[in-house]
């Protein structure tokens, strides 16, 4: 898939180039910071699970995860902005170098142009894009409404992480089958596969702010509970006799970085750390089982790889040195 993956850098960044130079600085900013491009490498692997020969994608199958990944790249601006953050990929974030107002503009410029990709590739994919955007917006919101709240519940967690997350790569997915003209049946099994993988992704990502480091993040680890975002390691912990209490004095729109760290520590040493592993590889194990039916191609063994790996670190152990990179 290497060089499909390159293709798709290209792509990205003929894509978002624009009439003006500034334009063209801020849309490819995070582009150029890099990324695993997770996404467009879902639908390339999609597109391709039926072919034994691994053929290169077509340009159809690559604009179709860009569209994907450029509305992942766009919904960062945003997020960027909402969190006041000041990197992003070991980088400085873009509201952190050009401003707020024109980091919210580049983020729709971004998701103008995934639009625009995904309008020559049929209405169905349009709308199916389209869907997606809505719902990543509903899971935002849905964590908004959870900011601060201790008693956030796991179920709401979950409403929330499958729109802001999952429904992002199960349209990956659902985009390259799709493009490809798989059958029904394997456009579904793709797509559910991309959307237990999201969940999976998430929970995952939510540790690794947990007990990864600065430098391991590309950005401040703990920064979800200075936001008030308590995610599924935290919510479990807090369920704990022996921390709660604690934990839960901590928890407040003014905790200090000390109390942060603190926070931390609770939440590394509590079985919450250990469930949240056994949600995230319940999750995994749930996208692996989608992929049973598809022959062994290139296609199908870069999911399962994908999968493979993600159950290695939902099950790693508690030790830090397992957890060296950031999800998302």
């Amino acid at each position: 898939m290497e060089p499909d993956l390159v293709r798709t850098e290209q792509e990205l960044l003929r894509v978002v180039t624009a009439e003006g130079d500034f334009l063209t600085e801020i849309a490819s900013h995070l582009i150029n910071a890099g990324g695993k491009r997770v996404r467009p490498g879902f639908a390339i692997a999609s597109a391709s699970v039926l072919d034994p020969t691994g053929s290169e994608a077509t340009i159809d199958v690559i604009r179709g995860g860009c569209a994907v990944e450029l509305v992942h790249i766009g919904s960062l601006y945003h997020d960027d902005v909402m969190d006041d953050a000041t990197t992003r990929r070991s980088v400085k974030s873009v509201n952190s170098q050009w401003g707020n107002l024109r980091a919210i503009l580049a983020g729709d410029y971004l998701l103008g142009r995934a639009s625009e990709l995904a309008s020559g590739l049929g209405t169905e994919v349009a709308g199916l894009l389209a869907t997606t955007i809505t719902q990543l917006c509903e899971g935002q919101i849905f964590e908004l409404e959870s900011a601060y709240d201790p008693d956030r519940t796991v179920e709401r967690y979950e409403r929330s992480i499958t729109g802001k997350t999952a429904s992002l790569l199960g349209s990956g997915c659902r985009i390259g089958a799709l493009v490809a003209g798989h059958s029904r049946a394997t456009v579904e099994s793709l797509t559910e596969f991309g959307l237990a993988y999201g969940m999976a992704f998430q929970i995952v990502d939510d540790i690794l702010d947990i007990v990864a480091t600065d430098a391991e993040l590309g950005k401040p680890a703990g920064n979800d509970l200075i936001e008030g975002i308590y995610t599924l390691p935290v919510i479990l912990a807090l369920q704990e006799d022996s921390i709660g209490d604690e934990l839960r004095s901590l928890l407040s729109p003014t905790i200090s970085l000390a109390q942060r760290d603190r926070a931390r520590e609770l939440v590394k040493k509590s079985d919450g750390l250990q469930s949240a592993l056994d949600s995230a590889r319940s999750w995994a194990d749930k996208a692996a089982a989608t992929l049973t039916d598809l022959p062994d191609t290139p296609g199908a063994r870069a999911l399962r790889a994908a999968s493979d790996v993600l159950i290695e670190r939902a099950a790693a152990p508690r030790g830090r040195k397992r957890f060296s990179g950031r999800a998302r």
